[in-house]
């Protein structure tokens, strides 16, 4: 009797996932009749049909369809405990790999990161940038010792510990009318001007859909959202509209270029947070490299951002 083993639940997840025996086999890098052999093996292991086989489409049966989470889990977990096990073995050679957003990259990480290689040169360090997202889903699969982001998908096995606040602003070219009001700008002055928002799959864009009462972020329109700040600098050049943004993100891309103001009435404020696997301990490096990181924002930072001595936007 043949044993089910971790080859058969890729092939099953594999399958179930794209519809399609060819694409799965694609996918996996092997042939599609060592495919379907694998398939048939495991419904003749399991005494019960997997999929339902058309013309246009494989479909997963009832039975396969409540196995599916199951197997899915199985999958993770072990690519997850490989990962640790990776990643215990690249810390007993001194490397610490870290997954950042961008806006936390220059002005805290980077000074953090100085001080740590000045004290321990011979550790290597990786540093990985995207969005909140995706630095958490790294940290979620091993793939990094720890990040910072917002909290987004706050997943159950993550732990998130809020480190610092980041207030919003408004950013906008010179020549806007929001230049000629001297006063503190509050979120309702915001409202007759067209603006571009950051994608809801960051952490910034998810924050601010989550605060429906501003009554601006979800104005914008499919063709008003920038994925990232790089493509946010590309849209707000071409000029007349205005963008909200926490001030670190301002500081730390191209989009200095442009005034940026806080903003009240009322004072919204961001949570960074520094992102780790639930039970899983630092090792002495990361544990290190940790320590400066926290050391570098309470010396340069308050809650709501740089200390006045950073330097403002605008």
């Amino acid at each position: 009797m043949r044993k089910i083993s971790l080859r058969h639940l890729r092939c099953f997840a594999a399958v179930a996932d794209t519809g399609s025996f060819t694409l799965a086999a694609a996918r996996l890098y092997q042939t599609q009749s060592s495919l379907t052999a694998t398939i048939q093996q495991f419904e003749e292991e399991v005494g019960l049909k997997l999929f339902d086989r058309t013309t246009r489409r494989v479909v997963m049966t009832e039975d396969a369809a409540r196995f599916k989470p199951i197997a899915d889990r199985v999958l993770q977990d072990f690519d997850t405990a490989i990962g640790d096990l990776k990643a215990i073995s690249l810390s007993h050679r001194g490397h610490v790999r870290i997954a950042s957003v961008p806006s936390m990259i220059e002005h805290v990480l980077a000074p953090a990161l100085a001080s740590f290689r000045r004290a321990y040169p011979d550790i290597t360090i990786s540093v990985s940038d995207g969005s909140a997202d995706k630095v958490e889903r790294a940290v979620l699969a091993g793939e990094a010792d720890f990040g910072m982001a917002s909290r987004l998908n706050n997943f159950p096995d993550l732990t998130y510990l809020p480190i610092l606040g980041d207030r919003f602003g408004v950013l906008y070219p010179d020549d806007h009318p929001l230049a000629k009001i001297r006063q503190p700008l509050r979120w309702a002055d915001l409202s007759e001007f067209e603006h571009i928002a950051l994608a809801n799959d960051t952490g910034i864009g998810a924050f601010l859909d989550s605060h429906p009462a501003l009554g601006f972020h979800q104005k914008a329109s499919l063709h008003d959202r920038a994925s990232s700040t790089n493509s946010l600098f590309a849209m707000l050049n071409l000029g007349g509209r205005i963008s909200v943004l926490p001030e670190l993100s301002v500081l730390a891309s191209p989009l200095k270029k442009f005034t940026f103001r806080e903003l009240s009435e009322p004072v919204i404020t961001r949570e960074v947070c520094l992102i780790t696997r639930q039970l899983r301990s630092f090792s002495p490096n990361t544990q290190r490299l940790v320590d400066a990181l926290m050391e570098n924002i309470a010396e340069d930072y308050h809650w709501d951002g740089p200390r006045q001595d950073q330097g403002k936007a605008a």
